[in-house]
Formats: structure tokens, sequence, C-alpha cells
């Protein structure tokens, strides 16, 4: 793990347990790697409830409520899905914030997207914010560059939610 993701790692981990939120993660093309970034911290448990990596789109469904036909339309790789798949941790694994990350990491894509595409969302049961990366940087910095954007997302909407007071 870079030191970039070592700090906003420990950014998140001091918002959510200041604000004693709780987080969970549904990952595809990451295969876990925003998980283990926010799990690596001391005390992650306090609010990191867990995470499913479901790289098929069989998985998406059974684990996290894709409806078939928003995969068979949109494709695994799309706005719609990442959405979904925020809800569905939400959901599923009863959080109050959730991370999402599908894409083609590499080495090649799909026929709804190039090799690089990847969304990440982030969000919670009131909203959810999603990003398209593009470009293709060979596959361990495709997921590196996806991993960091999640985390950074999800460190800015915490800071909205939970600003800072001077005291």
């Amino acid at each position: 793990m870079n030191i970039h993701i070592k700090v906003i790692s420990r950014e998140i981990s001091e918002y959510l347990w200041r604000a004693g939120e709780t987080l969970s993660t549904a990952e595809s093309c990451t295969a876990g790697s925003v998980s283990s970034a926010i799990a690596a911290l001391p005390g992650a448990s306090t609010y990191f409830r867990g995470g499913v990596v479901t790289y098929t789109n069989e998985l998406k469904t059974l684990l996290l409520g894709v409806p078939e036909t928003m995969l068979q339309e949109k494709g695994a790789v799309s706005e719609e899905v990442a959405r979904a798949m925020v809800q569905g941790a939400l959901q599923r694994l009863g959080t109050d914030y959730a991370v999402a990350v599908t894409g083609y990491a590499g080495p090649g894509g799909g026929p709804e997207a190039s090799v690089g595409t990847i969304f990440v969302a982030v969000g919670n049961n009131e909203s959810i914010d999603v990003r398209c990366l593009t470009g293709d940087d060979g596959r361990e910095e495709n997921v590196m560059r996806a991993t960091a954007t999640a985390l950074q997302m999800l460190l800015e909407r915490l800071k909205i939610d939970f600003p800072l007071t001077d005291e």
C-alpha cells in the first residue's frame, strides 16, 4: 500500500470513528484493495463492517441485489451498476456508508467499455456520488488509481457530512 493511500485511510478512520458511522465495500476489479486499505489501520473494526468482492454478474445479483436486467442492459461496468452496488452494500451489510468499484482493470476491456474504464461510487442512503475513470496504465496502476480515488471520494464525502468545528 502506498503512502498516499495510508494517509487517506487514516483520515477516513478519524472521521468515521469520531462520527460513530459504519462503512462497507462492494468491489469488483479492485478485488478487495479498498477494504484492505480501510482495514489496515488499528481499530478499523469499530467502523468497518466488511466488504464483498463480486467479480461475476451472478454474485453482483446474489450478494448485492443488482438487478439482472440492469446488468444485461447497462453492463457490469456502468454508472448504474456502481450505484446499485453501493445501495446493495448499504442494505445487505447494514452500514451508514458504502464504497463500490466496478470496471476493467486490464489487460482487456469488454463490450460496454475499454480497458481502464472504472466506475467508483461512494454514498449513503441519502445520496451516491459516482466518478468514471478512464485510461489504461496497466492493471496494477489501474487498480491503485481506482483504490485511491474511492478513498479520496469517501474522505471528501465525510468532510462534507461531518465538518470539523473549531473549539
